[in-house]
């Protein structure tokens, strides 16, 4: 044990805070262009006249940019760097500000939802990469969780503002200012966090591992010198042993001799499906049009968008606390368990709800008063559940579980397959909640309670390792 203490890294915690935090606007970005949709959904069906088919695409549009972005932003991050892919992410993320706010119709307003995502699943990769190269093993968890923290206050701000300007404007429909509707303003409103982003990401530093890569040692010890007070050049050495095969890294070598992917890469893939498959963006997709569905009111529904919001940004910052001490393992598994009581109970309660033939003589479900009460406290425990745990978890393993040699394409292949499935689950909950709300919601119970059994067996913990031992 005595020739451990040397290993022990001291650092500049706030130089190394500073910068995993600008990283980590690009997640705030990811959360805000993901959830604004959510307040505007029933005023662009009403203005384009949509069906439920297209307007659940409309909303999850976006998530096939995703899958472009983080399938290309690793690969562009190791051949052009980290900075300037946050750069693109911005000027996309601006793009489909301006575009999706001055939309004429659904198909090019899928088309500027499409642009953002791209931006936002490059942001999705490189965000997490970034902060994982920079940041001293001891509190690399608490630093790749300000990503989900990001994302959990950009889901915040978005719903918040979204709410606001339906408030000043009477109504998501109704006319605001220059004679726009405000739902228009509430795509518009992205461009100043993308400005903003795009700003201060080329006030930062290139990731050294990048440099050390494009053998550029100096540049490198630079950085590293920045944010650790010891160890420098034995952290350079290290990353330098682990990137010497890295100059053409692709696909192939995400695969085993004998065929197939790397058992680290399809444990990746996986824990990006699950994280999707319990079906938390439903909640912050379509919750408001689901509470008005089942008798709140426009302005109740987009007050709770809000509350739950805010429950995911306090439980965000509580798995920041933990993550570190009890590890990533520990916290998925009581996420998993946790969600599959709370999804349970919001599948029984739906399934044993009043129908009731609304407008258009269809039957919806209405919630009494006892069984609202227990689908907002079922609805926010799960929002409580999947924000400490599999929230910010995923993103740190992601971040952390793959060697040097591999880790900017199998973390955009391990993203790509997440917008994948957040497509696949945001896509279909229209279609699934007219076959009812109880089999939606007893879907995602399954593959909580499916996550669990995965995660105790195959999940490896990361703790307190250094990348470059990763296997």
């Amino acid at each position: 044990m005595a020739d451990s203490a040397p290993t022990v890294e001291r650092y500049h915690a706030g130089r190394v805070i500073m910068l995993a935090a600008v990283a980590a606007l690009g997640g705030f970005l990811f959360g805000f262009d993901t959830a604004v949709v959510n307040g505007t959904v029933v005023a662009v069906r009403a203005e384009f006249g949509m069906g439920a088919g297209l307007t659940g695409f409309v909303v999850s549009s976006a998530l096939l940019g995703c899958i472009a972005g983080a399938y290309l932003a690793g690969r562009l991050a190791d051949r052009q760097g980290r900075i300037r892919v946050m750069v693109l992410a911005a000027v996309l993320f601006m793009i489909s500000a301006i575009g999706s706010g001055l939309a004429i119709g659904p198909i090019d307003l899928i088309v500027w939802r499409v642009v953002g995502g791209i931006g936002v699943g490059a942001a999705s990769v490189i965000a997490p990469a970034y902060i994982a190269e920079i940041s001293p093993a001891a509190v690399r968890g608490r630093l790749g969780s300000l990503q989900q923290l990001a994302i959990v206050t950009g889901i915040f701000v978005a719903l918040l503002s979204d709410a606001l300007l339906a408030n000043i404007a009477g109504g998501a429909a109704e006319e605001l200012w220059l004679g726009l509707d405000a739902w228009r303003w509430m795509f518009l409103v992205e461009v100043i966090p993308a400005l903003a982003y795009g700003i201060l990401a080329l006030q930062i530093p290139e990731s050294p591992r990048y440099l050390v890569a494009k053998g550029e040692l100096d540049r490198a010890h630079s950085v590293l010198g920045q944010v650790l007070i010891t160890g420098v050049k034995e952290r350079i050495e290290e990353i330098r042993k682990t990137v010497k095969q890295d100059a053409r890294t692709s696909f192939a070598d995400l695969r085993k001799p004998s065929g197939g992917l790397l058992p680290i890469v399809w444990i990746g893939i996986a824990l990006s499906v699950f994280q999707q498959f319990v079906g938390i963006n439903v909640i912050f997709y379509y919750s408001s049009t689901l509470w008005q569905s089942v008798g709140f009111t426009e302005a109740d529904a987009l007050t709770q968008t809000v509350i739950t919001s805010v429950t995911n940004i306090v439980v965000t910052i509580v798995a920041i606390s933990l993550i570190d001490k009890i590890g990533r393992r520990k916290l998925l598994l009581i996420g998993s368990a946790g969600m599959f009581v709370m999804l349970g109970a919001l599948a029984v309660v739906f399934g044993t709800a009043s129908l009731v033939e609304n407008a258009e003589g269809i039957l919806e479900p209405t919630l009494g008063d006892t069984q609202g009460v227990i689908a907002l406290i079922a609805a926010n425990g799960f929002v409580v559940f999947f924000g400490m745990s599999w929230g910010p978890a995923v993103w740190v393993l992601l971040g952390e579980m793959f060697n040097n040699r591999i880790r900017g394409t199998a973390l955009g292949l391990a993203a790509a397959a997440q917008w994948l499935a957040n497509f696949l689950i945001s896509t279909t909950f229209p279609a699934m909640a007219e076959i009812g709300l109880s089999f939606a919601y007893g879907f995602y119970t399954f593959f909580a309670l499916l996550s669990l059994f995965f995660v105790a067996r195959f999940v490896p913990e990361t703790k307190g390792r250094q990348l470059e031992d990763m296997a």
